[in-house]
């Protein structure tokens, strides 16, 4: 059996030895990597594609010990493990406490706030953030939603994609 995986590394030595690591315990075979350090993603991660092989049980292995190891898995087979939503908020964020927005999205089952850029105006009360949002695949409409019912309780203009 062929396991095709994208995984995001951090662009610093050391990284993908880590990965393969994990790999060659659980006794799979690499068969290709394609690593490209000039294309980073919006966090300045890069892409790593790997295709291994194995029986069911070995490739079951690897996906655990990586998970173990914290690899963020982007995709599996050509399934996209994690979806990013981005989000723009504006309004009194600083005063309604950006802290507290962001544990009520990191507190959903599967959910991260992976990014968040704050804007602040010359009016400190008046601000911008664009948040960008890893959940799990198939969680878009309801982590979307959450942000518009946090939107709605802080009073903040929500913008969502689309």
């Amino acid at each position: 059996m062929r396991l095709d995986l994208v995984l995001e590394l951090l662009d610093v030595p050391g990284q993908l030895l880590d990965v393969m690591e994990p790999i060659s315990a659980a006794g799979a075979n690499i068969v290709t990597i394609i690593h490209q350090r000039d294309v980073k993603t919006e966090k300045g991660m890069v892409s790593v594609q790997v295709t291994i092989e194995g029986d069911k049980e070995t490739l079951d292995a690897v996906l655990n010990l990586l998970r173990e190891r914290n690899v963020n898995i982007v995709e599996i087979d050509g399934v996209i493990q994690k979806e990013k939503i981005r989000t723009i908020i504006i309004g009194k964020i600083i005063e309604s406490d950006i802290k507290d927005t962001i544990e009520r999205l990191n507190n959903l089952e599967g959910v991260l706030v992976a990014d968040l850029d704050l804007k602040m105006a010359e009016h400190p009360k008046e601000s911008a953030a664009k948040i960008i949002v890893e959940a799990d695949f198939g969680m878009k409409r309801d982590v979307m939603n959450k942000i518009k019912e946090i939107g709605e309780v802080k009073n903040f203009l929500v913008i969502n994609e689309i």
